[in-house]
């Protein structure tokens, strides 16, 4: 049938225009003239009969097509549907959120108290002062120390809230030293004196009752009746009282806190007056001091609260920005490990370094959910066939026969990745879920909470992951929180500060030395600074200045670089250059601008102080012109420092781990701290590193990527790391070899970590992490665990090992830590031809003189030898 009407629509003007040609040449000329108006019009009925007859044949043949075609549409319809529809199927009805109900912490054990010592002065009521401004919430303590017996106060409470304080099921106890600025003793010298200790308020917790407790000591010169302590908490007045303890004698007060004082960030501020006479104390007098001692320590009582799991909410209960001890992660070790899982788990591990606010994670590996220990979430990275106890937890997706099925029992797709919350059977730990029913599905689910973009997408219980954003990498010299890379000439708003916002106008306060302002001028590790560098600070300041003592002062990493008086006793603005030298700055360099504004007045009265303002501000348009250029040392361990040249670009794309076939649970340990650390150490929209097995490394990975190798010696996965003859290396039978030397040791312990320049490319590097026992790849965990370790890190090898059985959470002493620098670095130099010529001539001044000699010498010469030609040629003619 549509070939026929085809056909006829073919025909139709053939057979109309040989019909047309007939009737005129049949017609008379005379006839045809005459007839010439109704020949037209009888052809244009023609034509419309023709085009009529053809639309009338199409809309047969579309009213003939037309079921088929709506039929293939809406199959292809129904077909998508149905893949949408079994894509993202969810359970029904909506399963509750989990809820973790923690365990409260074991009772501390009863305080034994101090030693007695002589009846002293009750603690008075705190006056009224003057209202301050309210304190700057500190960020949280590091990771606490043991707790030291709690010696039991003399003094009978000073301030004691109203509400009686509640049965606590659980207690804490934050011990000042917990505060690097504490150390053996909090100092406070001069008339008048305060210092500042911040803690927070885990989310979990509700307060019931708290005391703060202050073991002090102070100088048996202060005159009692004038000096004294007062303690603060939040602006809150907790009590005051007299200095007025005997010579060597422990002073111990114990303050009650309201429970509702307690906030999330909470500021102790510890304030002392002292004097050593009835009259005028000199306020440089060395004997005006009181020491808080390092045992002072505040007390919570507080019942922890049950969270909901929510998706929301993540990285909460697994990480807490507010909490007081270090955040603890375990991960469940699959049945086998490959080149994804240890991918998933090591971008995970750095993603989470990332949101706990620079604080170190202890990380666990076990075998079941029965290891999990106390107080620690739990994630379980791998495919149901990978990891049999998901078989185990309650889970909004159901899983059967190692598939994970949608809410219609299906099983879900391969590379859908899902994500879930649930918590142990006892509901006391959360647990993280990252499964698929294929590996690469498992490594999509970690990088959706690896990268912003994406994790803010999340909520509820469980999340389908289908695709996520594939995130461009950073320039390898975009470094945030560092010198940009481009331009020599910035101004201070071209710098951000931590919350990530320009620089603006900076205004301090005081009399006669408002607090210094300080500002991060982080240079990129690859950066070397030239002679001419300078900072133009531009500043103001208020009236009524003694011009004669007042002045402001530039200093970088404490070393003075420049300051002028301040010239104006009326005020106003004003600008200094100074000269920035090349030896200070550094990838941790820190900007200092102490202004020093002393008043205007006549001779002050003993004691008095000045009711007058006294400000001066650093403007956001203070500029730096740098003379830099970017040449590097390479390996050089003090890089490692910040990261380089491992997270360069900070997203961690062009590193990579290799570790042995078939790793042990200390060398997968090795690798989640060392992961840990570079997240520390970066900030990026996403993760990339790659960790692969040493039978499985790509070659292209291999000639263009930073290796870092993890493993016992005697299956260390890059051996070209120690294949080196003058280099330093282990050997069987806890063999040591360097140069000529070689020696046994019976044991070796130690972790070694080495840093090569690559064989496969010239500015790569190869990170060797290894030891002869898994004792010393624990020593190398604790290296790059502890900060004050980590900064030790120089020289291309490094020796740690620990000094005692057992060492102490806080006590960096327990470790010794060897540094080696045995062949010369590569140099590294990305610059351009006149910079580098720059440079050489900076670095090699002394050749100019004897380079200028010598092209006067050589000029000489050419002159002497033309002017004799010229000479010959005159007397030839």
């Amino acid at each position: 049938m549509r070939n026929f009407i085809k056909q006829l629509l073919l025909k139709l003007p053939n057979q109309q225009l040989r019909r047309r040609s007939w009737r005129r040449s049949s017609i008379p000329t005379s006839s045809r003239r005459s007839g010439k108006t109704s020949g037209f019009w009888s052809g244009r009925r023609s034509g419309w009969l023709a085009w009529g007859a053809g639309l009338g044949c199409l809309t047969l043949l579309l009213c003939l097509q037309m079921p088929q075609v709506m039929a293939q549409s809406n199959e292809a319809v129904q077909k998508q549907e149905d893949e949408v529809i079994r894509e993202y199927s969810l359970p029904s009805p909506a399963p509750q959120a989990p809820v973790v109900r923690p365990r409260p912490r074991p009772a501390e054990p009863p305080a034994r108290s101090a030693p007695a010592s002589p009846p002293s002065r009750q603690a008075s009521p705190a006056p009224s002062p003057r209202p301050s401004a309210p304190a700057r919430p500190q960020p949280a303590l590091a990771t606490p120390a043991p707790a030291a017996p709690t010696p039991e106060p003399e003094e009978p409470t000073p301030a004691a809230s109203s509400t009686p304080a509640q049965p606590a099921s659980s207690q804490y106890v934050l011990q000042f030293n917990r505060s690097p600025v504490v150390g053996n003793a909090l100092q406070l010298g001069g008339v008048l004196s305060q210092a500042r200790l911040g803690f927070t308020r885990p989310r979990n917790w509700q307060v019931n009752s708290a005391k703060v407790l202050i073991r002090f000591r102070h100088s048996p010169a202060l005159v009692a009746s004038r000096s004294n302590l007062t303690v603060r908490l939040n602006n809150s007045h907790l009590g005051s009282l007299p200095l007025n303890r005997k010579p060597d004698e422990i002073g111990n007060v114990l303050f009650d806190v309201p429970a509702n004082l307690i906030q999330d960030y909470n500021t102790l501020i510890i304030r002392a007056q002292q004097h050593t006479s009835e009259e005028c104390t000199d306020p440089t007098d060395p004997t005006l001091w009181t020491e808080i001692l390092p045992d002072s320590q505040v007390v919570m009582n507080y019942q922890p609260q049950d969270v909901a799991l929510d998706f929301a909410n993540f990285p909460y209960p697994f990480l807490d920005d507010l909490g007081l001890e270090a955040d603890q992660l375990t991960y469940l070790r699959p049945k086998s490990v490959d080149n994804l899982w240890l991918t998933a788990a090591g971008r995970f591990q750095a993603a989470a370094s990332r949101l706990t606010n620079f604080r170190a994670i202890e990380t666990r590996l076990v075998n079941g959910l029965d290891d999990i220990g106390a107080e620690s979430g739990v994630v379980v990275l791998g495919t149901p066939a990978e990891q049999p106890a998901l078989a185990q937890l309650a889970l909004p997706f159901a899983i059967k026969d190692n598939k994970v099925l949608d809410g219609s029992g299906q099983a879900l797709p391969n590379g859908v990745g899902v994500l879930m919350l649930t918590t142990t059977a006892d509901g006391s730990h959360p647990v993280l879920v990252a499964t698929g029913n294929d590996s690469p599905a498992v490594l999509k689910a970690v990088q959706m909470l690896a990268q912003p973009v994406d994790r803010q997408l999340a909520t509820g219980q469980a999340v389908l992951v289908n695709e996520v954003a594939d995130v461009p990498s950073p320039a390898p010299r975009d470094w945030p929180g560092y010198l940009p890379a481009e331009g020599n000439r910035l101004q201070l708003s071209d710098l951000l500060t931590a919350d990530g916002k320009p620089y603006q106008d900076i205004t301090v306060n005081g009399l006669p030395a408002p607090p210094p302002i300080s500002i991060p001028l982080h240079t990129l590790p690859d950066d070397q600074f030239l002679k001419g560098s300078n900072f133009t600070l531009r500043y103001s300041y208020g009236p009524n200045i003694d011009t004669r003592r007042s002045s402001v002062t530039v200093r970088i990493n404490g070393q003075g670089v420049g300051g002028e008086r301040l010239s104006s006793a009326k005020g106003g603005s004003d600008s200094i250059t100074v000269e920035v030298p090349p030896a200070v700055m550094s990838p941790t360099s820190t900007l200092e601008v102490q202004f020093f504004t002393y008043p205007q007045t006549a001779v002050i009265a003993c004691g008095e102080v000045p009711d007058q303002p006294m400000w001066a501000t650093v403007h956001g348009d203070s500029s730096f012109n740098l003379q830099r250029t970017n040449i590097v040392q390479l390996p050089d361990l003090r890089h490692l420092q910040v990261g380089f040249p491992l997270a360069a670009p900070q997203d961690l794309s062009q590193m990579a781990f290799v570790l042995p076939d078939n790793p042990s649970d200390a060398e997968v340990l090795t690798l989640l701290q060392v992961s840990g650390r570079l997240g520390r150490l970066s900030q990026a929209d996403s993760v990339k590193l790659g960790v692969y097995l040493a039978g499985g490394l790509p070659n292209n990975v291999r000639e263009q990527q930073n290796l870092v190798g993890i493993g016992l010696r005697n299956r260390f996965p890059i051996p070209e790391v120690f294949q080196q003859p003058d280099r330093f290396s282990l050997g069987e039978r806890f063999l040591r070899r360097q140069n000529q030397s070689l020696v046994q040791t019976l044991p070796d312990n130690a972790g070694v970590i080495q840093a090569v320049a690559s064989p496969w490319s010239r500015d790569r590097i190869l990170l060797g992490l290894t030891g002869q026992s898994e004792q010393g790849l624990a020593d190398i965990r604790q290296l790059f665990r502890r900060d004050e370790l980590f900064s030790k890190l120089e020289g291309d090898t490094v020796l740690v090992k620990r000094t005692t059985a057992n060492p102490a959470e806080f006590s960096d002493s327990d470790f010794a830590v060897t540094t080696l620098t045995q062949n010369q670095p590569r140099e590294i130099n990305r610059s351009g031809p006149v910079t580098r010529t720059v440079s050489f001539m900076q670095a090699n001044w002394f050749l100019l003189p004897t380079g200028l000699v010598l092209l006067a010498l050589i000029a000489y010469g050419v002159s002497q030898l033309y002017l004799n030609r010229i000479s010959k040629s005159g007397e030839l003619q």
